[in-house]
Order: C-alpha cells, then structure tokens, then sequence
C-alpha cells in the first residue's frame, strides 16, 4: 500500500523500549513520496495523541476534530516524537490532515563546498 504525506495511519508500537510509545496509535505521515525509492522499508511518522500534556507548544500541532481527518476528539501531532518506523507496523487509513498542515518533502540537490586552505583545517 502507499502512503502520501499528511495521512494518517495506525501504528503498532506495543513492543516499544521504554520512554517510546507502546501502544498502537495514529500518526500522520510527513515523508513524500519522491522522497525515498518505494521498496524502502519504512515511513516517516508523526504520532498524535489525545493527552495535551505530551504536547510541547512549539513541537506541536494542534488538529481539531474534521470529518477529513477522522479525529474524534481534539488531538495534537507530537513532532517532537518524529519517527521512522517500519510499514509492516502500519495500518493505512482513508484520512488524512488538510494540505494547510502538510509540506511535502523533496531530496535536496547536494551543492559543492567550496574548498577550504589546508591552514584553516587547523586552525
């Protein structure tokens, strides 16, 4: 199955190490689809949670119930918890967050460093 950035899908966390999220939860992905090859195995995810004291003010994002993202009660996407997880945990979904909240991803040309004297190496 793809998955598109701003979808949310359900995560299998419940074997996590201690201080991860150890429960299967909603998370909404952030990578594009250009950004790796589709064979890789896993995705970039954003965990949402209900609980308003795991949200840092400015590492979240508030979403308010829509009928577009499938939310039941007011939820806020943990960006401090960004993770990358396998796609065999993943369950897709039909919702999504609004393209508002979503930038896609695209891999950056690599630019030449100019070069630097040797003496400035050590120095």
């Amino acid at each position: 199955m793809s998955h598109k950035a701003g979808q949310i899908v359900l995560v299998d966390w419940r074997d996590a190490l201690p201080k991860e999220p150890n429960k299967q939860r909603p998370a909404v992905v952030v990578e594009d689809d250009d950004l790796f090859d589709p064979s890789y195995p896993n995705l970039i995810l954003v965990p949402l949670a209900e609980d308003p004291h795991l949200a840092i003010a400015d590492l979240s994002l508030e979403l308010p119930p829509t009928a577009e993202n499938g939310c039941t009660k007011l939820s806020y996407a943990l960006a401090h918890h960004v993770s990358t997880t396998s796609k065999q945990r993943i369950t897709g979904t039909s919702s999504r967050i609004g393209l508002l909240g979503t930038v896609p991803v695209r891999p950056r040309a690599r630019q030449a460093r100019p070069a630097r004297p040797l003496y400035l190496l050590f120095n």
